[in-house]
């Protein structure tokens, strides 16, 4: 792989739109789905479990609800979908180059379905709805794979250097919290609107108003951007499941994927019960979700300078590390939080240190190695190393949903602080095990071989 025009931080900003567009449908589906298809309203709280009539919530199988083993399944299904999708992106022959292609195709109706979520599964039969959840929610994860994964790509072939690996990570990682923060935003539109379209109808249509702005910003990079214009890339000739396996024989990779997991099911614990922590334990209104997560977006944005350079300064491993740990010490407070709005300010001014950090550097990390194995291989597959992370860190979501909602069955304050609990003792195991990881020699290679060639 080869740039032909040089590749600029203009054009990584444009690029990282695409992240915030993606970013705002999955926050969509992650924050809110379990809060509007699960629980019990109170005075304070009247949209919570809003469609739970809908869809079956008895628990099915020991404490496993329906709903947690859809959702479970939605992700096991979009984690296995990943390398397919990875290899066909990666052996593509398109004209429009191996990677926008998808993003074009996929924009459009990866966002109506995301709406649909919201609204098809409303009919006066629950079996009916359970089934139509089940697949709407399939088709929800192949198509947000059938856009990311190819997305997620271009990191490590648009980040030709170390300098752009690191610029791009924090470009996408601020669009990313940008769109996962809007999504918060989510129970005040639909407040503005209920007077005008009801309770139900306000919550769709605000979801319908907030997939609209997604799509459009996963379109225009895809349309911006000529991929054969930077990039002179071969199609991979290895087969999905032999280049995933290849992947993960990487030793590096493993350690890093091992550590991930482990962070990505204690980080959806906490995401899935942050609306219930607020409005169950801290017992405030839904509403102040977004004034909370605008707090510590900003914060974590103020700190992406620092991180930034400390990066390229003392590499990316110890600040993950970091990282790691004081996400813990957030998992902690909150399984101890109190009633009051100044436990969220709390919660959310420490997680600002940790969302800064593993939201900059793990992209990163995966670009290292993808680029070394190019260096050592010639060939690119750039695409499966990051559908080979999302694989595993999917599958970490996957068991974290079917744990939250079956840990949570009861819906008592002490059922939402043992989530926490878990978050922060899965936590503290992944940030031990990533000491493993040898940024170092990475590195190392990397440049030796780029020296010889």
């Amino acid at each position: 792989m080869k740039t032909k025009k040089p590749i600029t931080n203009g054009l990584l900003w444009i690029f990282a739109l695409g992240q915030f567009g993606w970013s705002l449908l999955s926050g969509i589906v992650s924050n809110w789905m379990v809060y509007y298809y699960t629980g019990s309203p109170d005075a304070q709280n009247p949209n919570t479990g809003l469609f739970a009539t809908g869809i079956t919530q008895q628990p099915i199988l020991f404490k496993l609800t329906l709903f947690g083993l859809v959702l479970a399944a939605g992700r096991i299904f979009d984690a296995i979908t990943d390398p397919l999708i990875a290899g066909w992106s990666d052996r593509s022959k398109f004209k429009g180059g191996r990677r926008i292609p998808f993003m074009r195709a996929m924009a459009v109706p990866f966002s109506l379905c995301t709406i649909g979520l919201f609204t098809i599964p409303q009919t006066s039969s629950i079996q009916i709805n359970d089934v139509t959840l089940f697949v709407l929610l399939m088709v929800f994860y192949l198509f947000m794979t059938m856009f990311c994964t190819p997305y997620n790509a271009l990191i490590a072939e648009l980040g030709d250097t170390q300098q752009h690996r690191i610029n791009v990570s924090t470009y996408i990682s601020f669009t990313f919290i940008v769109g996962q923060s809007i999504s918060f935003l989510l129970p005040n539109v639909a407040g503005m609107l209920e007077p005008s379209v009801g309770q139900a109808g306000s919550i769709r249509l605000a979801v319908a108003i907030m997939s609209a702005i997604a799509c459009l910003a996963m379109l225009f990079p895809a349309f911006y951007i000529k991929e054969r214009d930077y990039i002179d890339s071969k199609p991979s000739e290895t087969k999905p499941f032999k280049s995933l396996i290849d992947t993960f024989s990487n030793v590096q990779f493993r350690h890093f994927v091992y550590s991930d997991v482990i962070y990505f099911f204690a980080l959806t614990l906490f995401q899935t019960g942050l609306a219930f922590y607020e409005t169950k334990l801290m017992e405030i209104p839904d509403t102040m979700t977004f004034t909370l997560t605008a707090t510590m977006t900003a914060i974590s944005v103020c700190l992406y300078p620092v991180i930034n350079i400390l990066a390229k300064k003392i590499g990316k491993k110890s600040l993950i590390i970091t990282g790691f740990f004081a996400y813990s010490v957030v998992f902690a407070i909150t399984s101890l939080c109190g009633v009051g709005v100044h436990w969220g300010f709390i919660i959310a001014v420490t997680a600002a240190i940790p969302m800064a950090i593993l939201g900059i550097l793990p992209q990163a990390c995966v670009a290292d190695v993808a680029e070394l194995t190019r260096l050592e291989t010639g060939e690119d597959r750039s695409g499966m190393f990051f559908a080979a992370r999302t694989f595993a860190f999917k599958m970490g979501q996957a068991i974290a949903m079917v744990t939250f909602t079956s840990i949570t069955v009861a819906q008592t304050k002490q059922s939402y602080r043992m989530t926490a609990i878990v978050a922060f003792i899965t936590c503290f195991i992944g940030a031990v095990i990533f000491f493993r990881y040898d940024e170092k020699n990475i590195i190392g290679k990397i440049n030796k071989l780029k020296e010889e060639k």
